[in-house]
């Protein structure tokens, strides 16, 4: 309805600039969500990073001493590779956040002044313009450029290494989507989500043992993670660890008792007897 993908929204609500609710396993949006979705996806167009957004909003809020406001609440215009947000209230004066300056009004500026196109990409239009990419087989490969291009620019940013491995693992290339998660678990120790797809990876490359570890790893910083529980519990049952998989199936359905996977999850304990499965289920991207 939207045109926004999945990744998308994953990463603007971990961003906080969407926040739908989640209940059985699914997200929720409100009607404000669709209105702040529609103003993301303007400035997607534009060019500007959510990143730079979130940074705008975080500011703007300090200089006006107000608590988070929401998205949908604010004007956004953008001026070359500038954000202006209008003060709150009907007399609202438009304010660029990041410089603290009171700017001209653009919406009675002529049509040239209002946008410019903006130059080179950064490593944050990259990481996005790679989100655009990456949600069709037909243009993974590009998506894998994208996200490369942004991890030159900005070497240290882990979720660039994550979404790049999780399009490498979408073209099969195991070896080096696992390269690329672990990388982004050694910039960002405590990112569950970098655990979560090592594990992955690793379970993929036929490597039982670093999946565990990584899955365990996962769960230490995100407890409520049920994927990881699910996760670990086939990588128990297929090392023959039936105890501890029966564990970690009960730990997912505390945190996800419906769906399909939670049948699969609830008819193991009530049976007792493992069926060893040949994979796990499908890793995340970060889609914040």
């Amino acid at each position: 309805m939207t045109g926004a993908t999945p990744r998308q929204l994953d990463y603007w609500a971990r961003l906080g600039l969407v926040c739908p609710r989640a209940r059985w396993g699914e997200r929720f949006f409100s009607f404000s969500d669709l209105v702040a979705v529609e103003t993301l996806n303007r400035l997607a167009e534009r060019r500007v990073p959510a990143r730079r957004l979130r940074r705008v909003m975080d500011t703007l809020e300090r200089q006006l001493g107000q608590v988070r406001a929401p998205l949908a609440s604010l004007r956004v215009s953008i001026h070359g590779s500038r954000i202006v947000v209008h003060e709150p209230g009907p007399r609202g004066r438009p304010i660029e956040p990041l410089s603290g300056q009171f700017v001209l009004n653009f919406d009675t500026a002529p049509l040239g002044q209002k946008i410019r196109a903006l130059g080179e990409r950064t490593a944050e239009e990259w990481f996005e313009f790679g989100m655009t990419l990456d949600g069709a087989p037909e243009t993974m490969e590009q998506a894998v450029e994208a996200y490369q291009h942004a991890i030159s620019s900005a070497p240290d940013w882990a979720e660039a290494h994550i979404n790049l491995g999780t399009a490498l693992f979408q073209l099969e290339r195991w070896e080096e989507s696992r390269k690329a998660f672990s990388l982004a678990a050694e910039l960002d120790p405590a990112s569950a989500l970098a655990h979560f797809n090592l594990g992955c990876a690793s379970d993929r490359l036929g490597e039982p043992e670093a999946a565990i570890r990584e899955f365990r790893a996962a769960i230490l910083h995100a407890p409520q993670m049920a994927d990881a529980h699910l996760n670990l519990g086939l990588v128990y049952e297929k090392t023959d660890q039936g105890a501890d998989a029966m564990h970690h199936y009960g730990l997912y359905l505390r945190y996800e008792p419906n769906g399909p996977w939670a049948e699969f999850a609830r008819r193991k304990l009530e049976t007792s007897r493992p069926e060893a499965s040949s994979k796990v289920t499908p890793f995340r991207q970060a889609r914040p």
